[in-house]
């Protein structure tokens, strides 16, 4: 196996990022966010980001629990409130999911956890309106890739500040941003259904996974090439299909094109429009 080196320069990226999260929410005219607040990883270093860039009394964040979440969910979400002093909701979403599950209660664990995550998102953008705040995603690279993520649900935001970061590196970052070590080191999880892990779901690590998607993605590696570096062809050949077959997530639904300017090919930019 060559040696891949996924270490970022932590400084400069909390520097990036910081700047970046301020620069889009004052662009849009906002000055305040949101953030549903899981209680992990990836979720804690985007409040953590928003909070530096906007003031934590700018940053709402909002925790999201069904009666099925982990039991520290709650707890580590809090952690994090207290420790950096912003604004909060509590909002449970089991009567709001339950009562659409209990249209069909057989449905597979795949539906029902996709009904929690739009759930959760429906809720972060009644949020956005209350609080007056844009949501700060909280999906990393990783995640997009493969497309382990629900659409219209985890996936929805107005801005991603760690969407460029492998998960592996998104826990360099928490590490600097002085994140409690109870939530950097426990098993990423969506919470979406009891034991649910995603490393368990996902049939693999992160840590696996995100030097081979380095080398497809930002080396521009073949799939055989991938091989010939020591990651085995079954595992390669299943990643790829993963990221071929879920580039849908990864863009705006698609328009048919009839005009010579349409949204989405030829109208792209708000600077067109002088901004």
């Amino acid at each position: 196996m060559i040696a891949i080196d996924l270490s970022i320069n932590t400084t400069l990226v909390r520097n990036l990022l910081v700047r970046f999260v301020k620069t889009e929410i004052s662009r849009a005219g906002f000055s305040r966010a949101v953030v549903n607040l899981s209680g992990g990883l990836d979720s804690a270093v985007s409040i953590v980001l928003a909070a530096e860039a906007l003031g934590a009394q700018n940053v709402l964040a909002v925790r999201l629990p069904h009666k099925t979440s982990g039991p520290d969910s709650l707890e580590h979400a809090q952690m994090l409130i207290d420790q950096l002093g912003a604004p909060s909701v509590t909002i449970p979403i089991t009567e709001m999911v339950d009562a659409l599950i209990a249209h069909e209660p057989e449905m597979s664990q795949i539906r029902k956890g996709n009904i929690m995550a739009r759930a959760r998102m429906i809720v972060a953008y009644d949020q956005s309106e209350a609080f007056k705040g844009l949501v700060v995603g909280t999906g990393n690279k990783t995640e997009i890739l493969l497309g382990y993520t629900t659409l219209y649900g985890d996936s929805a935001c107005a801005i991603n500040p760690i969407g460029d970061l492998y998960k592996t590196q998104v826990r360099q970052l928490a590490r600097a941003l002085d994140i409690p070590a109870v939530i950097i080191e426990k098993a990423p999880t969506a919470d979406l259904w009891q034991g649910q892990t995603d490393e368990g779901e996902l049939g693999f690590t992160y840590e696996e996974v995100d030097k081979l998607l380095y080398l497809l993605v930002d080396q521009r590696y073949s799939p055989q090439e991938c091989v010939e570096a020591g990651f085995g062809e079954t595992f390669v050949r299943s990643v790829v299909a993963r990221i071929r077959r879920n580039q849908y997530k990864r863009i705006l639904p698609l328009v048919a094109k009839i005009s010579s300017r349409t949204v989405g090919y030829d109208f792209l930019y708000l600077r067109d429009w002088g901004t």
